[in-house]
């Protein structure tokens, strides 16, 4: 269903587009009072640190839903390697969300569901945004798995189907290709019979006088 995947790829390409927009204003929001002068409260710097963060991860996944199987090779190699080499809670989310988003070869849900499952059962590692991205990726990648489980139902009960049609039909060109074969032998039968009529009979005028 290309169309479909079609779709929901160019939804999510809108929505992250949104979601760099909006934090993008963050940091912009961030300069400007940080021209302002005067101390800013930890609290806020803490918010605006965290929305960064999720910049860098919503930027690089917009990249790789919008960019060429070069640029989504790169980005999910990038992403593996740093979570195999430097395991951590920031590198590990990366590689999730870049599984969890489709559109792309390396796609998994499964994998996915079960990275993101393991992060959010250790929340205090994340920030708050972090937690929001994991939360969202993670409904989005179960919906995916239903769906995609249902697909496949669906495919094997076509296929079972199409399978018992032609099982039918052959079974059924079987039996015409049987009743051919004995009406060809009963035809011959009858041949062979008349055949030994027509010597005797003939055979008979021969003998009369």
């Amino acid at each position: 269903m290309p169309e479909k995947t079609l779709t929901s790829r160019t939804a999510l390409v809108a929505l992250l587009a949104l979601g760099v927009l909006g934090l993008a204003g963050c940091a912009q929001t961030k300069s400007f009072f940080g021209s302002l002068g005067g101390p800013k409260p930890k609290a806020a710097d803490s918010k605006v640190t965290d929305a960064e963060n999720a910049d860098q991860y919503l930027h690089e996944l917009y990249e790789l839903v919008s960019g060429d199987p070069a640029k989504q090779a790169e980005i999910f190699a990038d992403a593996r390697s740093a979570s195999r080499l430097t395991p951590s809670p920031r590198t590990n989310l990366r590689y999730a969300l870049v599984l969890a988003t489709p559109g792309h070869p390396e796609s998994n849900p499964e994998q996915a569901q079960t990275m993101l499952r393991e992060l959010l059962a250790q929340t205090e590692l994340l920030t708050p945004t972090e937690v929001s991205l994991a939360t969202v990726f993670l409904s989005s990648v179960e919906q995916q798995i239903v769906t995609n489980s249902e697909a496949r139902r669906l495919r094997a009960s076509t296929s079972r189907a199409a399978q018992t049609r032609e099982d039918a039909v052959n079974q059924r060109i079987a039996t015409v290709e049987d009743e051919n074969r004995r009406l060809k032998r009963e035809l011959q039968d009858a041949q062979d019979k008349l055949d030994a009529i027509t010597s005797i009979e003939r055979s008979i005028r021969e003998q009369e006088p």
